[in-house]
């Protein structure tokens, strides 16, 4: 099952002026920035209590984040939940008969493994599995 809201990530323009402005926001500095070549961004991640909130900025004018931006603008992209067994929660909401955007977990940001549901069958929202990867 779904656990925990795990993070809001937030489409931005500018990554520089998106971590100001949330900066601002939050009163904090982000814990962290990180480049994921697989999706083409670059992320930054801010701590607000026990929630967290990931900007995306693109890397690449072509990648699905500079996509979304052209068509939407910024603002929330996704709810990311957290989940114990990645492969297993797939297989449940599949079976649900939720659209999986990856059928395969695939390593992202903050030391996660990370699949997605289709907006399409989720209410219009982008849902995100996260499992910490033990190693």
């Amino acid at each position: 099952m779904l656990g925990k809201i795990e993070h809001l990530g937030i489409a931005v323009r500018d990554l520089k002026e998106g971590n100001q402005l949330y900066t601002k926001l939050l009163g904090r500095l982000p814990y962290k920035e990180e480049v994921v070549e697989s999706e083409q961004v670059v992320t930054s991640f801010f701590q607000s209590g026990e929630n967290k909130i990931e900007l995306l900025a693109a890397t690449h004018e072509d990648s699905a984040i500079a996509k979304y931006i052209d068509k939407y603008g910024p603002g929330i992209h996704h709810v990311a939940f957290a989940v114990e067994n990645i492969v297993e929660e797939l297989a449940r909401l599949k079976k649900e008969g939720f659209v999986i955007l990856n059928e395969k977990p695939k390593r992202g940001a903050d030391n996660k493994w990370v699949a997605f549901v289709h907006p399409k069958s989720a209410g219009g929202v982008l849902v995100e599995l996260c499992e910490e990867i033990k190693e």
